[in-house]
């Protein structure tokens, strides 16, 4: 059966496994002969988790634990927190661009999941030498470890942003690359570092592009706050959010546990799909007036967004195509964004 009828005619269902099996480290694809769960597959493997103790990576260290993978974390702690992890998790203080701390956090690992960066695409363009030496430097230097070692699997984390300022819609992984960005810049390096190891059969690698990731432990107090952190920190506070722009803008918002469900995925098909890119998004565009309507309908806040004037660079609409993550990947990244905000909120509104 098509996975949008069955979508249709039992949506709440849908959904739900679909919750399950990501918090669960499972994938459900409803669609390809090809999924697997990956539940058990890293059992007892030694794993990396760079910028493990960010919001992203401390999600993908409790599922990675939750199967029974022995984690470490290379961490600086510029942004992330030692108390996001699990206490079974080893944390090795130190920076990606520094070649000991690498090659020491490296050594003994199955798999790699690299997520240190730095992110901020304000913060690029005020220091694109850090930036650089964080994104460029440090990755280059973690694929090298990884090649010596032999990983199972190297999985690299890009972003949307290389499709540029007025990408295609929806942007497919074979798009140009449009690079407004030293952040953006470094992204598109990583990914033809990680491509150029994996063809020349030194790195089972790939890479993936996330979208607008949104969950639990994303810090709205961040300078460069992303939108939904910061929307209801605003509604649960039952302040006003602030929008910029018309508010029509459109993004490709995923739940953080979906975006799990795609590195777990990555890294036990790194192997066969070395090399290659893929989006991890949902591959539905919401407004961002409309995210802001349903935060403050969850919260029950009723004051207005405050509008300003548009932001210079700002991307007017983002959209992912997840076909090839479909077909390759063999997983199908399904959520309800309503239910995921609601959920959010309350959890966010009880800590």
């Amino acid at each position: 059966m098509h996975v949008g009828l069955l979508e249709r005619c039992c949506g709440g269902l849908c959904v739900l496994l679909k919750i399950l099996g990501a918090r669960y480290g499972m994938s459900l694809d409803l669609n390809s002969s090809r999924s697997q769960p990956s539940e058990g597959r890293y059992t007892g493997k030694d794993v990396l988790v760079t910028g493990g103790a960010g919001f992203i990576g401390s999600h993908l260290c409790r599922a990675l634990v939750s199967q029974g993978a022995r984690v470490r974390v290379l961490d600086n702690l510029s942004s992330g927190r030692a108390a996001n992890l699990p206490e079974s998790v080893q944390l090795v203080i130190g920076d990606i661009s520094e070649a000991t701390s690498v090659d020491s956090a490296v050594d003994g690992c199955s798999y790699v999941f690299h997520l240190a960066a730095m992110v901020s695409v304000p913060a690029s363009v005020a220091d694109p030498s850090r930036c650089f030496s964080t994104n460029v430097v440090g990755t280059e230097r973690l694929i090298r470890a990884s090649e010596i070692v032999g990983v199972e699997g190297f999985v690299h984390t890009s972003s949307s942003a290389v499709y540029g300022g007025c990408p295609a819609l929806p942007s497919r992984e074979s798009d140009p690359i449009s690079c407004e960005s030293p952040y953006a810049a470094s992204k598109a390096c990583g990914e033809f570092l990680v491509q150029a190891a994996a063809r020349s059969g030194r790195l089972a690698g790939v890479s993936l592009r996330l979208f607008n990731v949104f969950g639990f432990r994303q810090d709205p107090k961040s300078a460069y706050a992303a939108v939904v952190s910061s929307f209801i920190d605003a509604a649960i506070h039952h302040r006003a959010c602030n929008i910029y722009g018309s508010g029509s803008q459109t993004r490709d918002f995923i739940p953080v546990h979906e975006v799990v469900s795609a590195f777990l995925a990555a890294g036990l098909r790194a192997k066969e799909s070395a090399g290659e890119v893929f989006n991890v998004g949902l591959g539905q565009g919401t407004s961002v007036r409309d995210l802001a309507s349903r935060i403050n309908r969850a919260a029950g806040n009723d004051i207005d967004p405050v509008m300003h004037p548009s932001r210079s660079g700002d991307v007017e609409h983002s959209r992912a195509c997840v076909d090839k993550t479909r077909d390759l990947l063999g997983i199908s990244l399904v959520a309800d964004i309503e239910s995921a905000l609601a959920e959010l909120v309350r959890e966010c509104a009880t800590t």
